[in-house]
């Protein structure tokens, strides 16, 4: 979906239309940015971006509070225009799904017909939305999830874009290194440094791969020649839950931290619960006044599912790694390794 949140506000509220919107807490206050229009765009204005940072680059921007209740529920509508075309999809996020549509065209293989008959697909897909739900979606359809997903960045709003077997090695070599699944700015910049701006130098200097990212050097190569062998994944379990807390204040408070971490702790429980659930993990995570951010986790024999045990469980790491040496500028929990819960819970003294 493009600019998903920033989106459906405007879509509500038709005030906001053609302006600079930002989803997020006001620059006022201690945030982030959550989504921002293509307005707000435009004056450099991200997502995760500290608000007082966008409110200093788009002073005229509009800030409005996220109401994540409503994006859900549109998420759902959205993904049941998906699920009406084919079964075979993953939800990636809220706002981002892969579809497999080869059964339908199964009689094609894996060809460039294939690709150029399910574009008329796509185009029902971005009609239906437009029409039924009001808001714009941009596609890549393509022959594997990683080209797919480079299409679908690469016409926003509103676009839809088709990359062909036999084109697909000329249409990545201008792109940059960071276009690729995996290449993150430290392995990126490491690249760079060694002559690997864009794609097509991957392309061209393969065989100097493994001395630079060592055992990527493999995936690295299949991605710079379009190769992606990921299905795409029907499975609806969750792979995760957390909750954080943005301070106003940056602080080191105990009891102010302790009510922080209970009330995500009950959160987090809550939605174990909901879902019938338990985790073998957790973890904390803080970030500091300079926007250091830290992570520790704890590895269980047995899964946890109760806003007690969840909550011991962070008090302990935040005290075994000593993380509150300063003040906090975030803090959260969550947890992972989603498994049944059993009867026999962990009890840990602290």
């Amino acid at each position: 979906m493009d600019a998903f949140y920033a989106s459906v506000e405007q879509r509500d509220h038709p005030e906001y239309r053609g302006k600079p919107l930002i989803v997020g807490s006001p620059p006022t206050q201690r945030g982030v940015v959550c989504a921002a229009s293509y307005e707000a765009r435009k004056f450099k204005v991200r997502s995760a971006m500290p608000s007082r940072t966008a409110g200093k680059l788009c002073p005229h921007g509009i800030f409005v509070r996220p109401r994540m209740d409503a994006y859900r529920a549109e998420s759902a509508e959205i993904m049941e225009i998906l699920r009406s075309v084919t079964p075979t999809i993953e939800k990636v996020s809220v706002d981002e799904a892969y579809l497999d549509l080869s059964s339908s065209f199964a009689e094609f293989g894996e060809t460039d017909t294939a690709l150029e008959a399910a574009v008329s697909i796509a185009a029902e897909i971005k009609r239906r939305i437009a029409t039924e739900r009001q808001l714009t979606t941009s596609i890549g359809v393509a022959a594997n999830k990683f080209l797919a997903k480079l299409g679908s960045d690469f016409q926003k709003p509103n676009g839809l874009t088709v990359i062909l077997e036999r084109d697909k090695v000329e249409f990545l070599k201008p792109l940059s290194v960071r276009s690729i699944h995996g290449v993150g700015p430290v392995t990126a910049e490491v690249l760079e440094a060694k002559g690997f701006a864009t794609i097509g130098d991957l392309q061209t200097k393969v065989a100097d791969l493994s001395g630079v990212v060592g055992s990527f050097a493999e995936s690295l190569k299949a991605r710079a020649f379009g190769n992606d062998d990921r299905i795409v994944d029907t499975s609806d379990e969750r792979k995760s839950i957390s909750a954080e807390n943005t301070f106003l204040e940056d602080t080191d408070d105990r009891p102010t931290l302790r009510e922080a971490l209970k009330e995500m702790a009950t959160d987090v429980a809550g939605s174990l619960t909901k879902h019938e659930i338990g985790a073998l993990t957790v973890q904390v995570k803080v970030r500091y006044s300079d926007f250091t951010t830290l992570t520790r986790q704890i590895r269980l024999e047995e899964p946890v599912n109760t806003a007690r045990e969840i909550y011991r469980l962070a008090q302990f790491l935040l005290a075994r790694h000593r993380l509150v040496k300063s003040p906090l500028r975030l803090l959260g929990v969550g947890v992972s390794t989603l498994v049944p819960p059993t009867r026999h819970q962990l009890s840990l003294p602290i």
